[in-house]
Order: C-alpha cells, then sequence, then structure tokens
C-alpha cells in the first residue's frame, strides 16, 4: 500500500491505453507531507460537495492553517458525468492516477481531463429541475491555484475567454469627468466669500486686499463696509486706504466713527468721501480736523442722522445747528461738547426742530444762563440725559427753571410746585461752580426716575442741598460726589437710609476729606448691591476695609468647587488715606483667597465666588495685583503664601522701625482690626451670632 512504502521515489508500472498506443512518460509519484498537500487540494475541490448541499472548502492555503474535508473519497459521483472525486491527481502527475483506489471511475494514465464531451449543467423552469440542478460547478483543473505557489496555466482556450470577458465595458460604471481647471475661490458665490471676511477685523482686511485683483475688488465691496468704527486702529491705516474705504462703501455705510482720524484732514475738501456717504445712521468725527464746508455738506447729504456726535471741533457753529435742524428731523443723540464757537442759540434750534431728541451733551458750552432756553427744555421734556459739565454759565435761577418751569403753581400742603416730574435718567453737573444748595433743592421731588447724578466738584453744596434729593430718589444707582468738602457723615447716613439704598452700585466720595469710618460702615452695611466704591483721600480706616471684606463675604454664595473662578465683585479705591495701614489690606486679601473648612453644617470645604479688586498706596499695589490675579486664576494656596510672605515682611518692617512717628497709632489699629477678624472667625460681630466674650480693651491700669 501507498501507506506502508518509504519515503522514496519508486516507478509506477506502466498500463496500456485502451486503443493500445504507448503514453507518455510517467512523472515521478510524490510521497510523505507532498503528497498529502496533493490530496487535500483535490479533495477541497471535489464536485462531490455540491451533490451533497455543502460548501466547498477553500482549500489548503500555504502560511495559514489547513483543513480537512469529511466527506469520504469514494462517494458517488455528480450527476454531471464523469467522477474525479476518487482519483489523487494535480498538475505534477500530469493528470494520471498516483495511487491506485477502490473506485471503479479511476481514469486510465491517458486519460485527460477535458472530456471531448463538455458538461452541461441543465436549467430548466419546472421544479424537477430546479431540485435536482446542483448549486456549485467545479473549477476547471487548468485555473486551480497550485499548493507550490506555482504560476497559474493559463491554456489558449482559457486567455480567449479571459481576453473576451476583461475586454466588454461594465454597463453599471460611467467615468467621472473632472473639471478642468477648477478655481475654488473663482467659483465661490460672492455672499460667501463676504461673509468669510466678514470674520476679521478691518486692519487685516485692508492687507488681504494685496493677495490679488479678485482680492482686492472683494475687499472693498460696499457690503462688507456697513459699519466702519475706525477709532481703534486710526493710527495704524494710511489716509488713502480709509479714504478708500468710505469712498467703497458708499451708500452702503450706514453707521460710521471716524473718532481721532487726523489722516482724513486733506481728503475731507473732495467729493470722493462726502459725496459718496448718504445713508448714515450713526455719524462721529470727534477729534477730526475738518473744515466748516465739509461738516455743512456732510450734513446736507444724510437726511436720516439718528446719532450725531461733532464734539471737539471748533468747525462746528450754529450754523450747523440750523442745518441739523432743517435737514435731520429723526435725531435723538447730539453731542456737541467743547465746541468752542457754538452756544445755546444754536442748540435750541435743534430742540424745537427734533421732536426726538432724548439725549443732549453740551459740556462747556456757554449760555445756559439764558432763561429762555431753559424754559424751552422744560417744556420739550423729552430728555433723558442731559450732560453740562464744565457750563459755569449755569446758575441756581436757570437749574431752577429747567425742573419748575416760570412762576409753577404750588401745593399747599407740601409747599412743593406742582409740575409734571421731568424723564431726566441721567445728569451730569460736575465742576457747575455756579451752583448751591438753592438750585440742587429744585431737583429734589422733580427727578424721580433719576439713576445717574454727578454732582463732583460743586465746592459750595452742603448736606442741606443733599438731605432732600437722595431721599426722592428711589432709582438712583451712580453718585458721585468727588471733592465736596462741605459733606460730612451725615449725607452718608441719610444714602444708608434712602429708598435707593438697594438698588445702588457705584459711590465715589474722593477727596470729601470730612467724611470716615461712622458714614461709610452703615453704607456698606445697608447697600448690598455696591461694586464700586471710591474713597482715596478720605478718613476712612481698616475698619472699613474688614467691613467691605465681611460684606461681600456674606452676600456672595460659597462654591463646593475649586473648578469654579471667583469674579471681582467689589471694586474700591483707598489710596492716599493716612488711616488705612497695611493690616486692612492683608483682612481683604486673606479673605479673597480664604477656604472655608468642613464643619457641622457643611460637610465640604467651600470657595469664594466673589473677591475685593483693591487699589491702595503704591508702594504695596504690586503685591496686591499680584495676590489678586492668583485668586481670579483659581490659585488660592499661591495668593495665601504670597499674602503670608508680605505679611511677614510688613511685620520684620515695623519692627524694625517702632519708635518711628504713629507707631503707637499703628499699632492700636491693627490690634482692633485683628480682633475684628477673630471675631467675626468665631461667630461674633462680623457674622451677626453669639461669639466669644470680648477680650477687655483697656489701655491698663491708671496708677501704673
Amino acid at each position: 500500500m501507498a501507506a506502508t512504502m518509504p519515503e522514496e521515489l519508486v516507478e509506477s508500472p506502466v498500463s496500456n491505453t485502451p486503443t493500445g498506443s504507448q503514453s507518455e512518460a510517467i512523472p515521478m509519484k510524490l510521497k510523505g507531507r507532498k503528497r498529502l498537500l496533493q490530496s487535500l487540494q483535490r479533495i477541497s475541490s471535489s464536485p462531490s460537495l455540491a451533490k451533497m448541499g455543502r460548501a466547498p472548502t477553500s482549500g489548503y492555503r500555504s502560511g495559514g492553517k489547513g483543513s480537512i474535508s469529511c466527506v469520504s473519497l469514494t462517494s458517488s459521483g455528480s450527476s454531471y458525468g464523469h467522477s474525479y472525486s476518487n482519483s489523487y491527481s494535480s498538475q505534477d502527475s500530469a493528470d494520471f492516477s498516483t495511487a491506485p483506489t477502490s473506485a471503479a471511475s479511476t481514469p486510465s494514465p491517458d486519460f485527460v481531463h477535458f472530456d471531448l464531451k463538455p458538461r452541461v449543467r441543465i436549467i430548466g423552469n419546472d421544479s424537477n429541475s430546479r431540485a435536482t440542478a446542483p448549486t456549485s460547478v467545479p473549477m476547471p483543473l487548468g485555473l486551480r491555484p497550485s499548493s507550490k505557489g506555482l504560476p497559474l496555466s493559463i491554456t489558449p482556450e482559457v486567455s480567449e475567454v479571459m481576453g473576451d470577458y476583461f475586454s466588454k465595458p461594465s454597463p453599471h460604471l460611467s467615468k467621472l469627468k473632472r473639471r478642468p481647471n477648477f478655481d475654488f475661490w473663482g467659483e465661490m458665490p460672492n455672499e460667501i466669500k463676504l461673509e468669510i471676511f466678514r470674520h476679521l477685523d478691518p486692519k487685516e482686511i485692508v492687507r488681504c486686499s494685496l493677495v490679488s485683483k479678485a482680492w482686492h475688488k472683494t475687499c472693498f465691496d460696499g457690503q462688507l463696509w456697513t459699519s466702519l468704527d475706525a477709532s481703534e486702529f486710526y493710527r495704524d491705516i494710511p489716509g488713502d486706504s480709509l479714504a478708500k474705504i468710505i469712498s467703497s462703501a458708499g451708500p452702503f455705510v450706514k453707521h460710521l466713527n471716524l473718532r481721532g482720524c487726523v489722516q482724513l484732514r486733506d481728503k475731507w475738501g473732495g467729493e470722493e468721501i462726502s459725496d459718496a456717504c448718504r445713508n448714515l445712521v450713526n455719524f462721529s468725527i470727534e477729534g477730526c480736523r475738518i473744515g466748516r464746508s465739509a461738516i455743512h455738506y456732510f450734513l446736507l447729504r444724510n437726511t436720516r442722522l439718528v446719532h450725531i456726535n461733532v464734539s471737539g471741533l471748533p468747525a462746528v457753529t450754529n450754523s450747523a445747528m440750523k442745518i441739523i435742524a432743517q435737514s435731520c428731523p429723526s435725531v435723538e443723540y447730539l453731542n456737541v461738547s467743547w465746541c468752542s464757537n457754538l452756544d445755546t442759540r444754536g442748540i435750541r434750534k435743534v430742540l424745537e426742530a427734533c421732536p426726538k431728541l432724548k439725549d443732549l451733551r453740551a459740556g462747556e458750552i456757554v449760555g445756559f444762563d439764558n432763561e429762555e432756553f431753559m424754559l424751552a427744555l422744560f417744556e420739550k421734556n423729552t430728555l433723558e440725559t442731559l450732560i453740562l459739565n464744565h457750563c459755569s454759565s449755569l446758575t441756581d435761577e436757570a437749574l431752577k427753571i429747567l425742573v419748575e418751569g416760570v412762576e409753577p403753581e404750588i401745593d399747599v400742603l407740601t409747599e412743593r410746585p406742582m409740575v409734571p416730574p421731568r424723564k431726566l435718567k441721567h445728569l451730569d453737573l460736575t465742576r457747575c461752580q455756579g451752583l448751591t444748595d438753592k438750585g440742587v433743592k429744585s431737583l429734589a421731588g422733580n427727578v424721580p426716575h433719576i439713576e445717574g447724578l454727578q454732582l463732583s466738584k460743586c465746592n459750595l453744596l452742603t448736606d442741606d442741598a443733599l438731605t432732600d434729593l437722595i431721599a426722592s430718589v428711589p432709582r438712583l444707582t451712580h453718585l458721585d460726589l468727588e471733592e465736596l468738602d462741605e459733606l460730612s457723615n451725615t449725607t452718608l447716613q441719610n444714602l444708608a437710609k434712602a429708598p435707593c439704598k438697594n438698588r445702588l452700585e457705584h459711590l465715589c466720595i474722593s477727596y470729601c476729606e470730612e467724611l470716615g469710618d461712622s458714614g461709610m460702615l452703615q453704607v456698606l452695611k445697608n447697600c448690598p448691591r455696591l461694586k464700586n466704591l471710591e474713597m482715596d483721600n478720605t478718613r476712612v480706616s481698616d475698619l472699613v476695609l474688614a467691613e467691605a471684606a465681611s460684606v461681600v463675604r456674606q452676600r456672595s454664595k460659597r462654591s463646593s468647587s475649586p473648578q469654579n473662578r471667583p469674579c471681582v465683585g467689589l471694586r474700591m479705591v483707598v489710596y492716599d488715606c493716612q488711616n488705612v495701614t497695611w493690616t486692612g489690606v492683608r483682612e481683604v486679601l486673606s479673605r479673597n483667597a480664604e477656604i472655608k473648612r468642613p464643619n457641622a453644617s457643611s460637610h465640604t470645604p467651600s470657595y469664594p465666588t466673589e473677591i475685593i479688586q483693591l487699589k491702595c498706596f503704591y508702594g504695596w499695589q504690586m503685591t496686591v495685583e499680584e495676590h489678586t490675579k492668583r485668586v481670579l486664576k483659581g490659585d488660592l494656596a499661591a495668593a495665601s503664601r504670597l499674602e503670608r510672605k508680605w505679611a511677614e515682611y510688613m511685620m520684620s518692617n515695623e519692627e524694625a522701625g517702632a519708635t518711628g512717628a504713629g507707631a503707637r497709632r499703628r499699632r492700636r489699629r491693627a490690634r482692633e482690626a485683628a480682633m475684628l477678624h477673630a471675631d467675626e472667625e468665631e461667630g461674633g460681630v462680623g457674622t451677626g451670632g453669639i461669639g466669644r466674650r470680648r477680650r477687655a480693651r483697656s489701655g491698663g491700669c491708671i496708677v501704673m
């Protein structure tokens, strides 16, 4: 048997063909592993697998795991004709049997695989033919891959079939036509290009215009410049480019702000700028060097103006106000401050011709002592913002006419004039040195909608002028009382009790040298929404700083997450305050970086959400700013280390100069701030609870 033969080449006996012709030379048989591989290849391609309803295996593949079919080698032949499933043949044996088998259909040595009668698969429509038809057809031997990785042997017949198959075009695949010389930017719609350029700054757009002619055309498209604000880059853009932008925008531009553009001085004379813009709504040329005729030309060609700002231009005169009154009836905002060649006669023309005027800014304009003009303002009663800073011509009688009119009817019970309340929301009377208590008292009860009031540098005002006024403005949020030397703590105490205490956000008492702790402590306690507090050059001390730190701590919610960064809740200015020491500043810094440890009510540590931004003595300001920066970044540990190191440094300096001037006063105030801090820590006065018993503060035995 083949299984018991030694592993050497054995010559096979020669058998005659049925016709008696001599066969070709028989190749040497393979043995061992090579013979097993040929047998597995023959089994995997056997057509008997199709008859049994199983898919043939993929055969042996070199480099992978082999698989052996479980189909019997003696299975019956298929219905296609002769069955070759029982013979071991391969390309190496030249289509001759290499081992004796018991199957009756084993071909003779001179048998050829390609029979003269082709095997035909009959496909019928009846159900019997479908049931008996095989599910697969074996691959011809010539197309089978070799187990040794030899190249596929292709016969002329096979090559003819393959060539005929691949020469036919596929009906389902169509070759995509590529656009010749496709220009992505050129094919893009113009609307998308403009939307892309809108994300750039004006300075960057001007730079992009140098790329190509197409980009230059897109960059200077008027639809891209509907709003032009050159106040931020006017120093970096040349006058020719700015003039070209304005002329290119032309009728598209509606908001034009040329504040400070002095490089356009020689461009206003031509018509390329003045004649191009005809649909302006907001127009600002503050600080520009422009002639009188150019201003008139601009105003005549823009009849839809709503916002006009020509402050600081000596070329603006009463003639310009006359043109505004005739050509721009929709004006709501007019700023003519610091126009030295203008007076109230020109403003009156605008006031009478523009019924929608709500905001009038006329700082340092002469003629406000004219009673007829002030009576026109009273009868108009449409202004919500009136800025009259540095108007030295304003008197008490003129201000009284502005809010009460001429000879009003007096209420018998209240002894106050019966006039409709003014609609003013913001009133600025800064440095109106002609005002006294008599004129300011007339505002009480007549401006109930006021939100911002500025009376700074009116040196003649006293507490009597502000007592009734503060009590009659429940919507007040901003109060500026800078450099009022005659004010005392009574004004602050009245402010802490006023109806506006819950709405007050900004308070300025700088250079009010008579104001101190007794008034500011009450303001801090009763005004919970206070955000800006300017107290430089006053008599406030460290107690105010400690109270401010306590108030901010109480009104802000603590956070349980260390990732939440705090924000500025209160800004304080306390430089040049003689009673403020480094101890009070340290108290503020300590509160800013404080981490509250877990207790009975809270099992997790809490972190601050609001802090105090402090502006103090310039020698400490760098340390304070660095501490605030670290707190705002969320690095509370680093901020605490900085505060401790700074405190050690300040203490060492005090020990070195303990015998200097004011040493006892500094130590006393430092002890007071430290005791207040200790009381608040243990639930004392600072937190509103009942804490430990306070330590005696007496200076010791009198006799000793």
